[in-house]
């Protein structure tokens, strides 16, 4: 191995680990809560050295935004490309809802804050730009495994009930918890809930069938 190629290794080794980090204090303390300063501490280097291979907090969680975009258009892809009936795939969606909340709760973190006003202003425009590039194609093609499912003359807008419902559900149980209240719905309960929807999705299904 060659110097040059070493050294690009450890640049990105280095920005894997200011991402670990980013993510983890991200989880702890939330977006006001998490600094560049504490992002550099957690990796043991100065936060001169960090500017190194991120110029800004904001570039931070753009690049972590990046690659949530990228891990979602990974498995609607898989979904898309099962061989399944309309019902099974719908909640088969579901659950790839709930297992990307459970494996990388940052990103829908990330989606949440980004909804708030003024959240993306250090941004800059052709990043902004590519991001509701890659986004927008992630969600044309949710829409179209929604649309091919349901029949629905409007894909979008299925799929805007589908994925609202999940983040509003799951918003609902992260702010009760964090009021100290019992956290649900419970994943049982997110289960009733997506039949509930199906009913109104799936033209002649029983209502309240599978559950």
């Amino acid at each position: 191995m060659g110097i040059a190629e070493r050294r690009e290794r450890e640049r990105e080794a280095r920005r894997r680990a200011v991402l670990e980090a980013a993510r983890g204090l991200l989880l702890e303390r939330g977006f006001t809560g998490t600094t560049t300063k504490l992002i550099a501490e957690r990796c043991e280097f100065s936060e001169a050295t960090l500017f190194f291979y991120f110029q800004s907090k904001d570039e931070i969680l753009v690049s972590l935004l990046f690659e949530g975009i990228e891990f979602w258009s990974r498995g609607l892809r898989r979904i898309e490309a099962l061989d399944l009936p309309a019902e099974q795939k719908l909640l088969r969606l579901w659950r790839y809802f709930g297992e990307v909340r459970a494996e990388h709760p940052e990103y829908f973190h990330l989606s949440a804050y980004l909804a708030q006003p003024r959240a993306a202003e250090n941004v800059a425009d052709e990043v902004k730009a590519e991001v509701m590039r890659r986004s927008g194609e992630n969600f044309a093609l949710l829409a179209e495994i929604v649309q091919k499912a349901t029949g629905a003359t409007n894909g979008r807008l299925a799929a805007d009930l589908l994925w609202g419902a999940f983040l509003g559900l799951m918003a609902l149980r992260d702010s009760r918890g964090w009021l100290g209240a019992k956290s649900h719905p419970s994943d049982r309960e997110l289960g009733a809930a997506l039949h509930l929807l199906l009913d109104g999705l799936l033209p002649g299904r029983a209502r309240g069938g599978g559950r």
